[in-house]
């Protein structure tokens, strides 16, 4: 049968529309066409993100105008919620609020990014026709991923930093490199420091990051650079600060006050928990004697911080330190005899200190001695937790017969106290056994005399054999190869 030119175009059009149909049958609620669309393709330009700002005191519209002038650049303004009162932005200016909204899609601020290169900008500066685009050619001809320009007449101050995420920590310090890319005035920095700066990188690099949009904004990037092996390319050049009038005293403690804020909002984000200083000086954010401690209750004798890849956090160990200490010198005053245990034996003679990774002081004493000590027979004979002069909690456990004394009230970090006794013919003993590796009876030579270990910033009472008490109760060769407390959970060869 001949088909004619009409039945051919009817029969095509029957077809085509019996595909649309099958589509939105396929696709419930979706636009006929089946294909997707096509993603964009970043631009060569630069998008100028304006975030370090607090209002009403800002000058995000001149900065704006300024950056929006240039060719090739677009400026988003990006804030937790839109500038309040409204900012008069150029044409063209975008603002993106981060804050998730119940009645809108959630934040996704890299898609509104469509450029190769962000510039992340202060508040204040002011635009260089070709500044931009020579910090673009240091990165793509050089080897770094964050080229900065300083902004204003000072020089940020360049830094070494060093960030140990399994310690909690950010290392600080004087930074003596050049970069042979440009001239000699191009630094190579770990961090910036003392004064504004423009930061660009390419815009996949900057929403690699887990936090890219978190302030401060160079203490933020340079933190999450230095995690990757990241550095900072400081160039010679700079970009002009609008002169503003002197801030009043009120205004100067709102700003410190909101920079104080951020940064400790970032710092508690990033996990960093001690900032050690260039001048050697200690910046600690991490829990106190008023705040609960660092981490939840410990199962399978694993904390979860293990778990994250992490040790314990140097703030906590601070505190175990500090109970230690005190707990160590009641028991010697008052003439009861004791020992460093377990783990915290271990961690003595391996170094002199907690382990890294423990979570509490293990100390053994003679049951008989317990009345001596006026807390812990004050804490005995009522069932009811103590707290001494210095805010040191003495309790007896919940879980059996021994002791704790906690931080404070507030922290539960604790030193536990393990009363030992003779179980004839010279075995020492104890009345509760929770499974632990080191709960098991050792000879009373071990304890006549007692020796002493540093432990900790101080010289502890300890067996007199501390090698052979621990391998005794541990295994041979104990103190030369570390382990975490439960390797079915987490070995430490996963972490080093």
């Amino acid at each position: 049968m001949r088909v004619t030119p009409c039945q051919a175009a009817l029969a095509a059009a029957i077809a085509l529309n019996l595909l649309l149909l099958l589509c939105t049958r396929l696709a419930p609620g979706a636009s006929p066409r089946c294909h997707p669309r096509p993603v964009p393709v970043a631009s060569p330009g630069v998008t100028v993100i304006l975030r370090d700002f607090d209002g009403p005191d800002h000058d995000v519209a001149a900065t704006a105008r300024s950056f929006s002038s240039l060719p090739g650049v677009t400026v988003l303004v990006v804030a937790e919620v839109s500038p309040y009162p409204p900012v008069p932005l150029p044409a063209g200016v975008a603002v993106l609020s981060l804050r998730p909204q119940p009645h809108r899609p959630p934040p996704r601020p890299e898609l509104a990014v469509l450029t190769q290169h962000v510039a992340l900008v202060p508040d204040g500066a002011r635009a260089v026709p070709g500044l931009l685009r020579r910090m673009r050619d240091a990165l793509e001809n050089g080897d770094t991923k964050v080229v900065a320009a300083a902004v204003g007449r000072q020089r940020p101050r360049c830094l070494d930093l060093e960030v140990d995420v399994k310690a909690w920590t950010a290392r600080y310090g004087q930074s003596d490199h050049r970069s042979d890319h440009r001239s000699d005035r191009s630094d190579r920095c770990g961090a910036l420091d003392g004064a504004p700066a423009v930061l660009l990188l390419r815009t996949r690099d900057l929403f690699s990051l887990p936090f890219p949009l978190s302030r401060p904004v160079v203490t933020s990037l340079s933190l999450q650079a230095a995690a990757r092996g990241w550095h900072l390319l400081l160039l010679p050049d700079s970009f002009p600060l609008s002169p503003r009038p002197p801030l009043s005293p009120h205004q100067q403690w709102k700003a410190e006050n909101s920079q104080s804020r951020h940064h400790r909002a970032l710092l508690e984000q990033l996990g960093i928990k001690l900032e050690l200083l260039p001048d050697g000086t200690e910046r600690w954010h991490g829990c106190t004697k008023d705040t609960p401690r660092c981490f939840g209750s410990i199962l399978a004798q694993t904390p979860e911080y293990l778990l994250a890849g992490r040790w314990t956090p140097p703030c906590c160990l601070r505190a175990l330190r500090a109970t230690a200490r005190h707990v160590l010198a009641q028991l010697e005053a008052a003439g009861v005899r004791h020992w460093l245990e377990g783990g915290s034996l271990l961690g003595a003679v391996r170094s002199g200190d907690i382990i890294p990774w423990d979570y509490d002081v293990d100390v053994g004493l003679y049951r008989d001695d317990v009345p001596k000590c006026r807390w812990l027979a004050a804490a005995a004979a009522t069932g009811r937790p103590v707290e001494d002069a210095r805010g040191f909690v003495w309790e007896k456990a919940a879980e059996g017969d021994f002791f704790r004394v906690h931080f404070s009230r507030s922290n539960r970090l604790h030193v536990d106290l393990w009363p030992f006794y003779s179980r004839g013919r010279g075995v020492m003993t104890k009345d509760t056994w929770l499974g632990h590796r080191q709960d098991v009876e050792f000879p009373e030579r071990f304890l006549v005399p007692l020796g002493s270990v540093p432990f900790a910033g101080l010289s502890a009472r300890a067996p007199n054999d501390p090698r052979t008490f621990l391998e005794f109760k541990f295994g041979a060769g104990v103190v030369e190869k570390p382990e975490y407390p439960n390797p079915g959970v987490r070995r430490l060869a996963q972490d080093v």
